[in-house]
């Protein structure tokens, strides 16, 4: 007959071996992860230490807790303030687009900011000219407002668009997969410096590169978003007032002075005459060198042509 002492070892037993398989229940999720590596390396990975899956960050679940993505992003969730970019575009008409261009330069500088790309382009009608062109402005965003109040200062406002956008969920998704993903370098570089063969060697190496790989990317995007938050951008498009003729069009075509009327006529005869001037020049090359050959070869042909005629 067994013993109650007996009963009470078993029963301990029993209980420990239903703890374990309890606790290798729970952590079978990340086993998986870890499992590729040791297979590779032959080394036995700590499940406990394995990041959570590449290119997803780990959900925080509770009240805000210690460690995790969770403290990393908290400055920026928890506080009121949000990383916002902030675009606009101002057309302007202007009296002299050299002047307004060296103003709005000396007033981004002042401003800490600088001018990102600029064109200018020369118009002409009739005798006169006009310039118009665009620059496009990087200022500290704390400075974007008082920017676009100055640059409406430059002269007639023809149209403003300002637009802002809120990447804070952005930036804070990126910083959480980039500490899963460095935390997952650091445990490759572990089992890279445990490998002992050259397959393993190689194929913990294709792993590193492909994650160190995904970090330079990430922390590309997150350096884009920064600085574009930081400094706002701002088109500016300046133009001059386009030159109109002296004579006034007038409302109905009939009531178009006699001698207006006539000179305006003589213009544009002169201009056809001209357009067929040109057109004459531009053909005569190919006459000489189509033409001329087919007339002679069809004279040539008409007279053997009409010799054959009069000897039948």
């Amino acid at each position: 007959m067994v013993s109650r002492r007996t009963l009470g070892l078993l029963a301990v037993v029993a209980l420990v071996a239903i703890a374990g398989c309890g606790a290798t229940g729970s952590g079978g999720g990340d086993g998986g992860a870890a499992g590729g590596y040791e297979q590779a390396t032959g080394v036995e990975a700590d499940v406990r230490a394995t990041p959570a899956p590449t290119g997803e960050p780990r959900e925080q679940v509770g009240d805000g807790g210690s460690g995790g993505a969770g403290d990393a992003s908290g400055d920026v969730v928890d506080t009121d303030e949000r990383a916002i970019i902030r675009t606009g575009t101002v057309a302007v008409e202007v009296d002299d687009f050299e002047s307004a261009q060296s103003n709005l330069t000396s007033t981004v500088e002042g401003y800490g900011g600088y001018v990102s790309d600029s064109r200018q382009d020369r118009r002409q009608i009739g005798n006169e000219t006009w310039v118009r062109g665009e620059l496009v402005l990087r200022v500290p965003s704390e400075h974007f407002d008082a920017l676009v109040d100055d640059t409406r200062g430059l002269g007639e406002v023809q149209t403003v668009e300002v637009n802002s956008r809120d990447v804070t969920d952005q930036l804070v998704d990126i910083e959480a997969r980039l500490e899963n993903l460095r935390a997952e370098r650091d445990r490759l570089r572990e089992l890279y410096d445990q490998a002992n063969t050259t397959e393993d060697v190689l194929a913990v190496q294709r792993e590193l590169s492909d994650v160190q790989g995904e970090i330079e990317r990430l922390e590309a995007r997150q350096q884009s978003l920064e600085n574009q938050v930081a400094y706002s951008t701002l088109t500016v498009r300046l133009e001059e007032p386009r030159p109109t003729p002296n004579r006034v069009a007038p409302d109905r075509w009939y009531d178009t002075p006699v001698l207006s009327a006539f000179m305006q006529s003589v213009d544009g005869v002169v201009l056809v005459a001209r357009a067929a001037v040109v057109g004459f020049a531009y053909a005569l090359p190919y006459l000489l060198a189509f033409a001329v050959p087919v007339v002679v070869v069809g004279g040539v042909l008409w007279r053997v042509a009409r010799r054959f005629r009069d000897e039948s």
